[in-house]
């Protein structure tokens, strides 16, 4: 049997290793199973890195940021312009992904995949732009197939990046006016929710907003039923180009054994994708919270995923993500870091 300590991430001895896990996790001074999912967690992050000595930093925080053409038919509270505004927030420093990511000790990457600005002069980001947003999904496909695989390609450089100086996860995060509507259509596809359930209020719209909303997903969801069986096509047809790089990223992780923070609706909508598209990377995946929007509650039960957080979180920007890293840290230190039975000299249970 293949020495369980080293068996590689994707390795079809996983059974082993999980168990290898467990066992260390009862070994330790504390009735079996009583830190409950932080225990789970443990076992997950062991599973992704394929080791039972997991951990959880370096950490990087990646947002990727894109405009949308969908955003003309009003389904935001915001116009467009915001998404380049708040990629110069990030790089300035104070939107609450940055200022969490400070407090947490996790360097912020800025990834420019799809602003409808020119932003070549901004320093601080990385510039990867693939098109200036998408086209409106509403009346004909966001994407080429060309631009599909782009966006997709710069999901995995930033992996690779991360690989290169030493990250081990990645807190992924997004920015794009309008991207709840691509994240609605995606997760009823593959979902198969309707426009009523997968679609809400986004940036906080009102009811006159909400209904423009929900008119524009179930055009799209009929418009697109009969590909619902092709996750890609249906990321070509209705994602957003950061919602294509997330699914690359994650897509590339299983690779370097890299575990990556979903954040909240758009980035686990990219999940859906990158999990039909290549089951094993749902290995790699720690969901971090259940969002207030109505669809995520959909693609969680989907992922058959357990988010660590529910705290009425709705900005996006890998804010829920970056609140999730300590706990990370915490599964690992206590794998690494608790006395065993023997090692305390503690009677184990009878």
């Amino acid at each position: 049997m293949t020495d369980p300590s080293a068996t590689a991430a994707g390795s079809p001895d996983v059974v082993a290793l999980e168990r290898a896990l467990r066992e260390a996790l009862d070994a330790k001074t504390k009735p079996p199973g009583s830190l409950g999912r932080l225990e789970a967690l443990a076992v997950a992050l062991g599973l992704a890195q394929g080791t039972i000595a997991p951990v959880a930093g370096p950490a990087r925080i990646v947002v990727f940021a894109a405009d949308h053409g969908v955003a003309d038919e009003g389904v935001s509270a915001y116009p467009s312009d915001v998404t380049a505004q708040m990629v110069r927030n990030f790089v300035g420093g104070g939107a609450a992904v940055s200022v969490l990511g400070r407090h947490a000790g996790a360097e912020l990457e800025v990834v420019d995949v799809g602003v409808a600005a020119d932003l070549s002069a901004l320093e601080g980001i990385v510039h990867d732009n693939v098109a200036p947003g998408t086209a409106n999904l509403r009346v004909t496909a966001a994407m080429t197939r060309a631009q599909l695989d782009a966006a997709l390609a710069s999901g995995r450089r930033a992996v690779t990046r991360a690989v290169e100086a030493g990250v081990r996860t990645l807190a992924l995060g997004e920015m794009g006016i309008a991207n709840t509507t691509s994240a609605a259509v995606l997760t009823g596809l593959l979902c198969g929710g309707s426009a009523a359930v997968v679609t809400g209020r986004g940036t906080g719209v009102g009811e006159a907003a909400l209904a423009t909303k929900r008119a524009v997903v179930g055009e799209a969801l009929t418009r697109l039923a009969g590909i619902a069986d092709d996750p890609l096509e249906c990321l070509r047809e209705a994602g957003g180009l950061e919602i294509a790089a997330l699914a690359g990223a994650m897509l590339e992780a299983p690779a370097h054994g890299i575990v990556i923070v979903v954040d909240g609706y758009i980035v686990t909508a990219a999940a859906l994708v990158a999990c039909r598209l290549r089951p094993e990377t749902r290995r790699q995946l720690v969901f971090a919270h259940r969002s207030a929007e109505t669809g995520h509650a959909l693609a969680l039960d989907t992922l058959e995923a357990e988010p660590l957080l529910d705290l009425d979180l709705r900005l996006g920007e890998g804010s829920g993500a970056v609140l999730a890293l300590p706990l990370l840290g915490a599964a690992c230190a206590v794998l690494a870091g608790m006395s065993t039975f023997a090692d305390a000299g503690v009677s184990g249970s009878r």
